[in-house]
Formats: structure tokens, C-alpha cells, sequence
């Protein structure tokens, strides 16, 4: 019966990951099915956690994000959780040995969004790295299965692919991190005079990401290559979106990809994938 409970647990993470992310949803579709639950459960405590801090403004967040990382050390050193998102990740964790200081430093991003409001050079950084970067080498560890010399190799790309898709958000997002929440996460930029100059910075800074992430989805295992590289796609579609528009656009409305765009996408990455010809100039 307890594997009736981890097969729910883990449908579970699914359910979360298709209410929140069509993009990431259909990303995961394309991957060897053997990675579907592992990377859904992830995926569902990312969310879990990054919902704590940026929705749920009518209570104690720092209280919640708390008993969040207490629950979820305690599933997995007692490999169990009656809540469904911790179960499924803690099995993860534990079947894939990810890592504590991964779990750990992406908590410590969350933690620093209920005080931070502007980020410094050094704390960009760290934020970047713990909100995102982590992330991907989570999931490498689950695409690697084990494979510790694949996995040191991958590891640098995997940091720049999520870098890359999580500055994208910033600028993406724009609007609601600045006007709603009062966040500067670009150090150095002042977005009450946001110029072309400053754009264009920060974009050459997320190309170099892309470029550097690329060749290491080339390399990625058979399986996990087609579903990274249709996230990957997706990113670089809506990122040179962004760079067509001017800066003040993006200062006012939300950028994104119309759902027919990426049903698109994926389709034309799955016969780039068929024939051999992972491109990386698809869009």
C-alpha cells in the first residue's frame, strides 16, 4: 500500500506542475517517461515554496517558509510525509542523491525574498544561484541516474540553463517584481529610468547563459535531451521577444508566449529531435 501513497504523492506534484507551468508541463512531456515523476516532484516543491513567499501576502510568510524547510528535513531523513508535494520530492531526494546544500541554498533564495528589495553584485549572485541554478542541477541529477562523471561534466551547463531561464523571468517580469513587490533583482539598475543601455546589458549578460547552456544539452542523456531543449526553445522564443521590444514596454505589461506559439514549438523541436538537428537557432 505504501506504493499506492508514493504513486499518489507523486501525481500529485504532476497536478501542481500542469496548474502552474504549460511551458514547463510540456517540457517534461517530451522526456523519457522514466523522468516524468521525478522531475514533476521537483518541480511541485519549487512552487510550493516560491508560492509561500511572492502569494501568500495574508499570512505569517516567514513563519510558513519555516515550517516548510522543517517538514521537508524531516521527510526526507524519516523517508515519509503525509503531505503529498514532500513526500514525492523527498523520494527524489533520496533515490537520486540530491543534494542537501541544493535544497538548502534554494530555500535560503526563498528566505531572502521576504527582505530583500535590491540586490547587490554579490547577492544577485547567490540569489540567482540558490532560486535557479540549483534547480537544474537537481535535475541533472535525476537525468545523470547515478552517473557521477556525466554529472560533473553536465554540471556548469546545467547552472547556466537555469540562470538563464530565471533572468529571463526577471525581465519578464518586470512589472510586478518592481511595481508590485518592490524588487530590484538586476544590481546596478535604475528602473524609474530604465534605458536601452541597461536592457541591452543585461541581455548580452542571459546570451552568454544560452550560448554556454546549449552545448551542454547536446551532451545531456537521449532521454532527458529533447524535453530540456524544448524548455530551452521555449526561453530563447520568449527572451528574443523581449529584446524586439524597447524598455519601456517591458516596464509595462507582461511578456509572454501565446499557448498556439509553444504547441508550435513543440512540434517543431520534436522533428529537429527525430532527425537529428538540435539547432540553436530554431526560432
Amino acid at each position: 500500500m505504501l506504493e499506492l501513497f508514493n504513486r499518489a504523492s507523486l501525481q500529485c506534484s504532476k497536478i501542481i506542475t500542469e496548474h502552474y507551468s504549460t511551458s514547463f508541463t510540456l517540457g517534461i512531456r517530451t522526456l523519457d517517461r522514466k523522468f516524468h515523476l521525478p522531475i514533476y516532484a521537483i518541480y511541485g516543491f519549487v512552487r510550493y515554496a516560491d508560492e509561500i513567499v511572492d502569494t501568500f501576502h495574508d499570512f505569517d510568510k516567514k513563519d510558513l517558509l519555516d515550517r516548510f524547510r522543517a517538514d521537508a528535513y524531516q521527510a526526507i531523513e524519516e523517508k515519509i510525509s503525509l503531505n503529498p508535494i514532500l513526500h514525492s520530492f523527498q523520494l527524489v531526494v533520496n533515490k537520486y542523491g540530491i543534494e542537501h546544500e541544493l535544497i538548502e541554498a534554494f530555500l535560503h533564495s526563498m528566505e531572502m525574498d521576504l527582505y530583500e528589495h535590491e540586490y547587490t553584485p554579490g547577492g544577485y549572485q547567490e540569489y540567482i544561484y540558490g532560486s535557479a541554478e540549483v534547480v537544474g542541477l537537481m535535475c541533472l541529477r535525476v537525468f545523470c541516474e547515478g552517473d557521477a562523471t556525466q554529472h560533473d561534466h553536465l554540471r556548469e551547463g546545467a547552472r547556466r540553463l537555469g540562470a538563464a531561464f530565471q533572468k529571463v523571468n526577471f525581465l519578464r517580469d518586470l512589472k510586478s517584481d518592481f511595481q508590485d513587490r518592490g524588487r530590484v533583482y538586476f544590481p546596478g539598475v535604475d528602473f524609474k529610468a530604465f534605458d536601452p543601455q541597461a536592457k541591452e546589458r543585461i541581455e548580452a549578460d542571459i546570451q552568454a547563459d544560452f550560448d554556454a547552456a546549449y552545448k551542454a544539452i547536446l551532451q545531456l542523456p537521449r532521454g532527458a535531451r529533447q524535453g530540456v531543449y524544448l524548455a530551452y526553445v521555449y526561453y530563447c522564443t520568449l527572451f528574443n521577444k523581449i529584446k524586439r521590444l524597447p524598455a519601456a514596454r517591458i516596464q509595462e505589461e507582461r511578456i509572454r508566449v501565446p499557448d498556439s506559439r509553444k504547441l508550435a514549438l513543440l512540434a517543431q523541436t520534436y522533428v529537429k529531435f527525430r532527425i537529428g538537428s538540435l539547432t540553436a537557432s530554431l526560432w
